[in-house]
């Protein structure tokens, strides 16, 4: 018996990393060592405040709660409220997870969603997002506005607010447009704002916001993530907020396979969200480096486009942004093709600020170098 009567392949793109390890190889290979500008893995600290939460918490003998310890609930209430405007949603309304990508992923399965089914995703956007509707079997198609898909009546849109990878930021008068359009056709918004902390050249808004979206989240669910705001990408805690109804069946759900955020990673995850003062400590890390790293792009002869808010760059030098990536590798520079991120960002490339401040500075002087 063949072993493919087990099951199913997926019709999945390969893993897009792999595609430019020739190119990782070649910037591995610089006198001074690589700089690894293609992914958006932190490099600072963990919080020692989340951190002594996790070891606090360490002895955690009994399964913990899919649902989120009460605090860990209250605590994301109040972050969205207090930074995003969300009006009250109750706990019925929050629910943890592990990891922002694992929500990506699998949220068209977990909702039921496959065959027949359409998912709107951006134009240049996150490669999860298709690959998650990919797995449940569904149709997807991409846009750039609402007004590029008024004849699809999609069970799911994706927006990604500020963009991964572009950096760029909608507007109230966007997020409010998307969320009629998915309203009019009685399609669930998921709002991807995983990079709202991190606001440059415009200020980042939320579906989740009262005066956009007339205090009622019906229809509406706002994904974030504390890897980036607070070093966590290795605790995989994420959260999402949103119509009670919707995170409720998502509960149920997730109860019966079991996906639950451990219990040490709960408690690191309810001190944070409380915490202000290292979202800002690591926001001005990243201005710094933001700004050492731009102007070496421009004296480069790069033009950025975007780039308003969010932890990357999205550069071109007007060619191919698989040439970009080899001709930064000849430096010892690693950054991520456009192409990645869907046809329209064949031009660009992605370049990260998460690099210490002496990869960062070596960067930049090989650039201008």
């Amino acid at each position: 018996m063949s072993t493919t009567a087990f099951f199913r392949p997926l019709e999945v793109p390969d893993f897009p990393w792999d595609t430019i390890a020739g190119a990782a190889a070649r910037a591995r290979s610089h006198p001074d060592g690589i700089c690894d500008l293609s992914v958006g893995t932190p490099v600072d600290p963990t919080p020692e405040l989340g951190r002594q939460a996790l070891a606090d918490a360490s002895d955690a003998h009994g399964y913990p709660l899919t649902w989120g310890t009460p605090a860990l609930r209250q605590a994301i209430r109040g972050y969205l409220t207090r930074r995003w405007n969300a009006p009250e949603l109750g706990d019925r309304g929050v629910l943890p997870v592990i990891g922002t990508k694992e929500l990506v992923g699998w949220l068209p399965t977990l909702l039921g969603l496959g065959a027949g089914d359409t998912v709107v995703i951006p134009a240049t956007a996150y490669p999860t997002y298709a690959v998650g509707a990919a797995v449940a079997g569904c149709r997807v198609v991409v846009a750039e506005t609402a007004a590029d898909v008024a004849d699809e009546r999609p069970a799911m849109v994706w927006t990604n607010s500020p963009s991964n990878p572009t950096g760029r930021v909608a507007d109230a008068a966007e997020t409010s447009d998307w969320i009629t359009y998915s309203r009019e056709r009685g399609a669930l918004l998921v709002a991807d704002e995983c990079y709202g902390e991190f606001g440059w050249d415009a200020e980042p808004v939320s579906a989740l916001d009262a005066r956009i979206n007339g205090g009622d989240v019906t229809g509406i669910v706002g994904a974030y993530s504390l890897s980036k705001r607070s070093n966590l990408a290795g605790y995989r805690a994420g959260f999402i907020g949103g119509d009670p109804v919707v995170v409720s069946q998502l509960l149920e759900v997730r109860k019966h396979l079991g996906m639950m955020v451990p219990a040490p990673v709960q408690a690191a995850m309810t001190v944070l969200l409380g915490d202000d003062e290292h979202v800002r400590i690591q926001r001005d890390r990243y201005a710094s480096r933001r700004q050492v790293l731009s102007a070496a792009l421009v004296a480069a002869g790069y033009r950025i486009d975007h780039s308003q808010a969010g932890l990357y760059l999205w550069a071109t030098l007007g060619e191919p942004g698989r040439a970009t990536v080899e001709r930064l590798a000849d430096l010892g520079i690693l950054a991520a093709p456009g192409d990645f991120y869907g046809t329209a960002g064949n031009d660009h490339v992605r370049i990260a600020l998460t690099a210490t401040d002496e990869r960062i500075h070596a960067a930049s002087a090989r650039l201008v170098g």
